[in-house]
C-alpha cells in the first residue's frame, strides 16, 4: 500500500466497491477508507498463535451450538420423524461453519464488529439488527426449557427457577473484572462436561444400530414425510434448522468475542469490563484498524490467522457440535424403545414429554437416579446457553449504542453493557411470568423461528461487508460467496414458503 501514489477510493455507496489501497491523511497517517465512516488507520497485524489449540473465542459458538437445538429440538424431531430428518441438520451446521469463517474474516481484519461493518455499508442495516436483537432475545427460551427439566427433578416451578437463573447471570457478569476471560473459562468447563457426559451416556444406553442409523440419516437428502410439511411442524423444522449450531445473531456476536480475545486486529481494541470495575474501562477507539495488505510479511501473518480460525471452524465447532448431536440422537432412539408412545404424545401438544422420554432412556442404563441426573444436565445446558446469549446481546447492543447513538460515549462501554444486560434480564422475567407463550417449549419454538429471519438477513449483510469493505487481497473467494448466498436464500426462502404455503411463521 503506497500512500503517496494511491488514489482516494470511492465511497461505499457508489456503484464500485472501495479500492484496495490506503490513503494518507493531513498528518500523513496511512488509513484504509471503507464507506463514509471514519477511515481505519494502518497498524501492524499481530502474529497468529499456533493453529492447533483447545480454547478460544469459538468456545462461545460451541457452547451455544450444542445447546437446546442439539439436546432438545432435534431429538424431539427424531422422536417424531426418525433419524432420517437429520440431513437438514447437516446442511444447517455446515452452513454455520462457513458463516463463522466469513464473520471472522471481517472481525480479524479490522478489529470491528460485523455491526460496524454493516454501518459502513448502510447505517440502517445496522439499526435493523439492533431492533432484531431486541425482538428475538426478549424470549428466554434456553433457560426456560432448562428450568422445565429442573422442575421435574425438584418440583420447583420452572418460572421461579428461570427467574433466579436470570438474576444469577446478571450478578455474575456485573461482578467480573474483565468479562471475556470469565466467559471463556465458564463455557470451556461446561462444554468439556457436556461432550464427555453425552458420549458416555450414549455408549451406555445406545446400540450400534442407533449409531449407524444416526450417521446414515445425515445423508438421507430429500427425506420430508407428509407430516413434516404441515402447518404444525414445518415452522418447527425451520426453527430447528436455525438451531443447528449457533442460531439467530450469535454468529454476529462472535465477531465481538473475537475482538475481545485479541484475534487479528482485535489486539488493538480494549476488553469490556464488568460493572463493578467500570471505572477501569479503557477508552474505546471510534473505529477499527487495517493492516497493510500489500506487505508480504503482513499477508503471511494473515494466512496464519485464517488457519487458526479454520481449525476452530472445522474441528472445534463443526466436529464437537456433530459429536454431541449424534449422542443425543442415539438417546432419542433409545427413548422411542423405552416409551413407544412418546411421538403420539408430542403430536398431541405435550412438548415437554420429549425431555421426560430422554431422561427415561438415560435411566435405562441401570438406575432410576440417572433420570434426575439427565434432567439436571439439561437444566445446566439451559444456563450455559443463557450465559452466552445474554452476554452477547448486551455486548452487541452496547457496541452499536456506544459508536452510533449521539451522546452515548459519555458512558463507558462497561456501563452500557450493564444497562443492556439488566434490561434484557428484567424483560425476560416479565415474559416468563406474563408473556403470551404457552410454556417453555413454546418460548423456545418462537425464539428458533425468529432466529431464522435474522440468519437469512445476516448472510446478505455478510456478502456486502466482506466484498465491499475489505481490501481485495483478503476478500472472500467464489466458493465462500456462493455458500453464503445459498444460506441467505435457504433461510429466508423457508420463512417465505411457510408464510405463503401455511399462512403461519410461528
Amino acid at each position: 500500500m503506497d500512500a503517496s501514489s494511491s488514489p482516494s477510493p470511492e465511497p461505499a455507496s457508489s456503484t464500485s466497491p472501495p479500492t484496495a489501497t490506503a490513503t494518507a491523511t493531513a498528518s500523513d497517517e496511512r488509513v484504509w477508507r471503507a464507506g463514509r465512516l471514519e477511515p481505519m488507520p494502518i497498524r501492524e497485524l499481530p502474529k497468529a498463535p499456533p493453529s492447533v489449540h483447545l480454547l478460544g473465542p469459538t468456545v462461545f459458538l460451541v457452547a451455544l451450538g450444542v445447546g437446546m437445538g442439539e439436546s432438545y429440538m432435534w431429538p424431539r424431531l427424531v422422536l417424531i420423524f426418525g433419524p432420517e430428518i437429520r440431513w437438514l441438520f447437516l446442511i444447517g451446521v455446515t452452513l454455520q461453519a462457513f458463516v463463522m469463517l466469513e464473520m471472522a474474516r471481517y472481525a480479524m481484519a479490522t478489529g470491528e464488529s460485523i455491526f460496524f461493518g454493516a454501518a459502513r455499508v448502510f447505517k440502517p442495516l445496522m439499526w435493523f439488527f439492533f431492533g432484531t436483537a431486541i425482538l428475538v432475545y426478549i424470549w428466554p427460551g434456553h433457560l426456560s426449557t432448562g428450568a422445565a427439566a429442573f422442575e421435574q427433578v425438584t418440583g420447583i416451578p420452572w418460572t421461579v427457577t428461570a427467574c433466579v437463573g436470570l438474576i444469577l447471570v446478571g450478578v455474575l457478569f456485573s461482578l467480573a473484572k474483565v468479562i471475556y476471560p470469565l466467559l471463556e473459562s465458564l463455557l470451556g468447563l461446561l462444554i468439556g462436561l457436556l461432550v464427555v457426559s453425552t458420549s458416555i451416556v450414549a455408549s451406555m444406553v445406545g446400540r450400534w444400530a442407533d449409531v449407524t442409523s444416526t450417521l446414515s440419516g445425515m445423508f438421507h437428502f430429500g427425506y420430508l414425510p407428509g407430516e413434516a410439511m404441515s402447518a404444525t411442524w414445518f415452522p418447527v423444522i425451520v426453527g430447528a434448522i436455525a438451531f443447528a449450531g449457533p442460531s439467530g445473531m450469535q454468529q454476529m456476536w462472535y465477531t465481538l468475542h473475537l475482538r475481545d480475545s485479541g484475534a487479528g486486529m482485535g489486539a488493538h481494541i480494549p476488553q469490556i469490563r464488568g460493572l463493578r470495575h467500570a471505572g477501569e474501562q479503557e477508552a474505546m477507539p471510534s473505529r477499527g484498524f487495517m493492516f497493510d495488505t500489500d506487505d508480504p510479511e503482513e499477508m503471511k501473518k494473515w494466512k496464519g490467522w485464517r488457519r487458526w480460525v479454520t481449525f476452530d471452524a472445522l474441528l472445534l465447532f463443526w466436529g464437537i457440535t456433530m459429536l454431541v448431536t449424534v449422542s443425543f440422537t442415539v438417546l432419542a432412539q433409545t427413548a422411542v424403545r423405552v416409551n413407544p408412545d412418546v411421538g403420539d404424545l408430542i403430536r398431541e401438544g405435550d412438548r415437554e414429554v420429549a425431555l421426560t422420554a430422554m431422561a427415561d432412556a438415560f435411566a435405562s442404563a441401570g438406575t432410576p437416579v440417572l433420570h434426575g441426573v439427565f434432567l439436571g444436565f439439561i437444566a445446566l445446558i439451559g444456563l450455559n446457553a443463557t450465559l452466552g446469549l445474554f452476554d452477547s446481546f448486551s455486548r452487541g447492543q452496547a457496541d452499536m449504542t456506544y459508536h452510533f447513538v449521539p451522546g452515548a460515549k459519555r458512558f463507558s462501554m462497561s456501563k452500557l453493557y450493564a444497562g443492556f444486560l439488566w434490561g434484557v434480564i428484567t424483560f425476560g422475567i416479565l415474559i416468563l411470568n406474563f408473556g403470551p407463550a404457552d410454556g417453555p417449549g413454546a418460548i423456545l419454538d418462537v425464539l428458533a423461528f425468529l432466529s431464522t429471519f435474522a440468519m437469512g438477513a445476516y448472510c446478505v449483510v455478510l456478502l456486502l461487508v466482506n466484498n465491499r469493505m475489505l481490501p481485495k487481497p483478503i476478500r472472500p473467494g467464489i466458493l465462500q460467496n456462493v455458500v453464503i448466498g445459498f444460506g441467505a436464500v435457504f433461510y429466508l426462502g423457508m420463512l417465505i414458503y411457510s408464510l405463503v404455503r401455511f399462512g403461519v411463521v410461528i
